[in-house]
């Protein structure tokens, strides 16, 4: 009896290795047929979380599922992270990550995981500029005027990041070079609490994004000296980008991207790509977008996959320069 059963077993498994790309596409066929987690490693009322709660109900509608949220905060994104990685590689445990994708293993080579062979990059979903940001009683209305006031006085500025080794903090240290600087770094549990710690005084400066520093900028909180992007922010045209106030080719954008396990078949990557392509292109969704400061992105696995590449070399050479180890 027992021989038999093993015999199944082994038959069952050889021609799932036969069978391998047959096998794959059944799978895809079938995807998906219970509910999905998608795990954001950070807090809620963040830039994830947002972007998290805006594409849910088109993509529940897309697949037919419900897309179960589950928010894990905790050691800037690592341990969530790593948590997907050792997931099954079946589309049912996807990761939805940000910049600090790639500036936590450029800044802990430690991390337990690799970002290029644990992963399969699906899709870049959002980008959002971030917003130069200082409390609204700094005499300063430009960087300019902030910078120079930093200059005179080097123990006076402190700046928030939501996190030390965060995208927020390797931005301003390469800000702080540029413009030949110093602050004292403060680092916070996430970018709303950095931005209350601006709001309140206790620091002066913090680079932050668009998505959560809006209301605070209307309700006359916090001054935005500059913006990150390209292009000026839609929702604030008279700030000019960090390239308009005199340094050329600054940008400081984040990125939001849909991630699952290594080895989950290429058929299911394609579908969750092709659905994510059309969610954000579609006017309502651009639209919800633009509210809130993001700009609809889109495109290839392979471009996604290129760009993890390419900003993990430039975030390990900055870190390099600038002595910047992970917590």
């Amino acid at each position: 009896m027992r021989a038999k059963f093993t015999a199944r077993i082994f038959g069952l498994a050889l021609s799932m290795i036969i069978g391998g790309p047959q096998f794959a596409s059944a799978q895809a066929d079938a995807y998906p047929n219970k509910n999905i987690w998608l795990i954001v490693p950070y807090p809620g009322g963040g830039l994830v979380d947002a972007v998290a709660r805006l594409i849910q109900p088109s993509l529940e509608k897309a697949l037919g599922r419900a897309i179960l949220i589950d928010n894990r905060p905790a050691a800037s994104g690592t341990i969530a992270t790593r948590a997907v990685s050792k997931s099954d590689p079946d589309g049912y445990t996807l990761l939805l990550a940000s910049s600090t994708h790639t500036v936590a293993p450029a800044t802990d080579p430690k991390v337990p995981y690799n970002i290029e062979r644990d992963f399969a990059p699906i899709a870049l979903v959002a980008k959002v500029p971030s917003l130069l940001l200082t409390n609204s009683k700094v005499p300063a209305k430009t960087l300019a005027e902030f910078i120079a006031l930093a200059k005179a006085d080097r123990n006076k500025f402190s700046y928030a990041t939501p996190g030390a080794a965060s995208h927020g903090h390797l931005l301003t240290l390469v800000l702080s070079k540029l413009a030949g600087i110093e602050m004292v770094h403060v680092p916070y549990r996430g970018g709303a609490p950095a931005l209350m710690g601006i709001v309140g005084g206790d620091v002066q400066f913090g680079i932050l994004s668009a998505q959560i520093a809006y209301p605070m900028i209307e309700a006359g909180n916090v001054r935005a000296l500059a913006s990150g992007g390209r292009e000026r922010d839609k929702q604030l045209p008279d700030v000019p980008t960090v390239m308009e106030s005199g340094f050329p080719g600054f940008e400081g954008s984040q990125w939001v991207g849909l991630l699952a396990p290594a080895q989950t078949p290429a058929p299911i990557v394609e579908r969750l790509n092709a659905e994510l392509n059309r969610i954000v292109r579609d006017p309502d969704m651009i639209a919800k977008f633009a509210a809130q400061g993001m700009l609809p992105a889109g495109g290839t696995p392979e471009e996604f996959s290129k760009l993890i590449s390419s900003e993990l070399k430039q975030w390990t050479e900055v870190a390099r320069q600038a002595k910047v180890a992970g917590e």
